[in-house]
């Protein structure tokens, strides 16, 4: 068993999971800084090589950071550069209508000193309104970071295929669109998919395991409403109402259970290999604080799904309801349910300065 590789461009390969770090931000639960960063080494001599991040996920570019220099001096320079990192780079919302190209290159440069690195080998952008601010002024600016070599390549999250080909008709190579892409969430497969296949973008899927409910611990459990603590959970049961009753997607459970049992695999597994089959999916992110699920992780790739298991897939899926529309669509509604959860604001606070001052902004 090895684990598959995909490239974004010739110069860019990532490992076909990618290694979510979201939990890593403290938002799910208490983090043992030392042992996630300790864990990470086993990721990569797994030949899981490229980590997800953001500017946005407290103290994370600082512990991936902190894992590539101890890497860097107790193996060498070639084993750290196997490393393969994915930030992004999402301004706040409360600032949109005044950031500068000064601000938006201070982020890149925190990025770049928070992860030791002198080239960020992706970022992937976001705005949370298109309609605020200069949108294009600060997609231009990445463009120059990169053409100063800060940027490898630029990617994209959280939109459908419009704004990436208002980004492209400008001049950008965006090499990815992270998007939420699942067994519960197939809206890419709308207008998405097709468009990034005739248009060489890579699509990476995150919440493929709906924030672990497309796992064997949700498998016969009641429904348990939307009482939870941990917003990530809140986000998911919203994508499983929108699916269907919670009958339906107990249906859906244990349909992936049987398919799992019969290759010797986890549903969890079986989830995330139906989503890594779909058309220019480069690869799906796992979250994962530790690497106690490592080997579980791994049974992606020890199994082949067959016509048997896909037609016992899509019986169940031909019952769901949702979700509809365009990718992000139901999430960019502030107003709406799913809108409400979110957090816009995570990019500025009084201990960690982002944004350049407003004097010499361009």
């Amino acid at each position: 068993m090895s684990v598959e590789t995909a490239h974004l461009r010739p110069d860019h390969p990532i490992s076909r999971v990618i290694k979510g770090c979201w939990q890593l931000a403290g938002d799910h639960g208490p983090v043992d800084r030392d042992a996630a960063i300790a864990d990470m080494e086993a990721f990569l001599d797994a030949g899981i090589t490229t980590l997800d991040c953001a500017d946005i996920y407290t103290g994370v570019e600082e512990m991936i950071g902190a894992f590539i220099a101890d890497l860097r001096q107790r193996r060498g320079r070639e084993v750290a550069d196997r490393v393969c990192v994915h930030t992004k780079l999402v301004p706040d919302l409360g600032r949109l209508s005044e950031i500068g190209p000064q601000d938006i290159e201070a982020i890149i440069d925190r990025s770049l000193t928070r992860l030791g690195l002198d080239q960020l080998h992706l970022v992937q952008f976001f705005w949370w309104d298109l309609a605020t601010g200069d949108v294009m002024r600060a997609l231009d600016t990445l463009r120059r970071a990169q053409e100063k070599g800060k940027i490898r390549h630029i990617g994209v999250t959280n939109w459908d295929y419009a704004p990436i080909e208002r980004f492209r008709a400008a001049g950008a190579d965006i090499v990815s669109a992270q998007v939420q892409y699942s067994l519960l969430d197939r809206r890419p497969e709308g207008t998405l998919v097709p468009w990034a296949r005739e248009n060489d973008v890579q699509i990476l899927c995150y919440g493929t395991l709906a924030g672990g409910f497309l796992t064997e611990s949700w498998l016969g459990q009641p429904d348990p409403g939307f009482a939870f603590e941990n917003r990530s959970l809140v986000k998911y049961r919203l994508v499983i109402d929108e699916f269907g009753t919670w009958e339906l997607f107990q249906e859906l459970l244990a349909t992936l259970a049987r398919i799992g049992e019969k290759h010797g695999v986890s549903l969890s597994a079986v989830a995330s290999r139906h989503v890594l089959d779909q058309p220019q999916v480069a690869g799906v992110i796992v979250g994962a604080r530790y690497a106690r699920h490592l080997d579980k992780t791994l049974q992606i790739f020890r199994f082949a799904l067959d016509a048997d298991d896909r037609a016992a897939i899509a019986s169940v899926l031909g019952q769901a309801r949702g979700p509809g529309g365009p990718v992000y669509g139901l999430e960019s509604d502030r107003s709406g349910r799913h809108g409400r959860i979110m957090k816009y604001n995570l990019n500025t606070s009084p201990d960690a300065p982002v944004l350049a001052q407003q004097s010499g902004r361009s």
